[in-house]
């Protein structure tokens, strides 16, 4: 009864961003838990087209370069999916960036461009993808949304990154919406909000000894999150160990936010 319950068996997978950090986390997780096949997006060619490459060790994996943060990039994306997918099982909303200024400095440039990938991108990809995860969903077969929030978005303190924690806590309640919108046509939306993790975006903390060491004595579980603690929770929101989990925003965090 429940020998197959975390297993992505048969299922193709979309991954935006899936090239590097928590995307490439996710998308080996999802292919060491059996999948059919996963597509990884990413706005850098050469390194998407040599993650892909790498990430074939584990299943197929498939590179579809491009800028999924403009509508050009973003059509093509969804052309390219329909052109050789009939269907689609699982789409994370991944992709996403950050800008760090004071207050007051906070340039209309910048809060635009984390706004158009982390808000805007992934809700217009949720619309334009629905009719392949409907194609075969049903009740007892459902597909997954899965966007990637943060904790940023669930505390009140932006540190000087204003326009990322905003982004955050909106594609919370984007989740929440298209839950209740989706669940009718057998597609359940959920947010994964993840804290500290090893990424290209936290190089700037990870990097410097004494900071790291600092903010790591703020963790309840005093350690930065691995790779299977986000490929984990991804893969049983994707699998059927989530089937009757929808519009849930779950914080993969070492219980950051249990005392901030």
């Amino acid at each position: 009864m429940f020998e197959n319950l975390f297993s992505m068996q048969g299922k193709i997978c979309v991954i935006t961003g899936g090239y590097r950090g928590l995307g490439a986390f996710m998308a080996q997780g999802f292919l060491e838990a059996g999948a059919k096949r996963v597509y990884i997006t990413g706005r850098k060619a050469e390194a998407c087209l040599a993650a892909a490459e790498e990430l074939s060790q584990y299943g197929d994996c498939v590179a579809l370069p491009g800028d999924v943060s403009t509508t050009q990039g973003l059509t093509q994306l969804v052309q390219q999916l329909m052109e050789r997918e009939e269907s689609l099982d699982v789409l994370v909303n991944n992709a996403g960036t950050a800008w760090a200024a004071p207050f007051g400095q906070v340039p209309e440039a910048g809060w635009d461009k984390v706004m158009d990938l982390n808000v805007k991108s992934p809700f217009f990809l949720m619309q334009a993808l629905t009719p392949l995860l409907t194609k075969n969903a049903t009740a007892k077969n459902t597909t997954s949304v899965i966007n990637i929030g943060s904790i940023a978005g669930l505390l009140g303190n932006a540190l000087d990154t204003f326009s990322y924690a905003i982004s955050k806590s909106a594609i919370h309640q984007a989740t929440r919406i298209m839950a209740n919108e989706l669940a009718s046509s057998n597609i359940r939306v959920n947010a994964i909000a993840p804290g500290r993790f090893y990424s290209k975006m936290t190089e700037f903390l990870s990097s410097d000894k004494e900071a790291f060491e600092e903010e790591m004595q703020t963790i309840p579980m005093r350690r930065w999150g691995e790779p299977s603690d986000i490929a984990g929770v991804a893969i049983m929101l994707a699998s059927p160990a989530g089937a009757f989990i929808t519009g849930q925003i779950i914080p993969v965090d070492g219980g950051t936010t249990l005392v901030n």
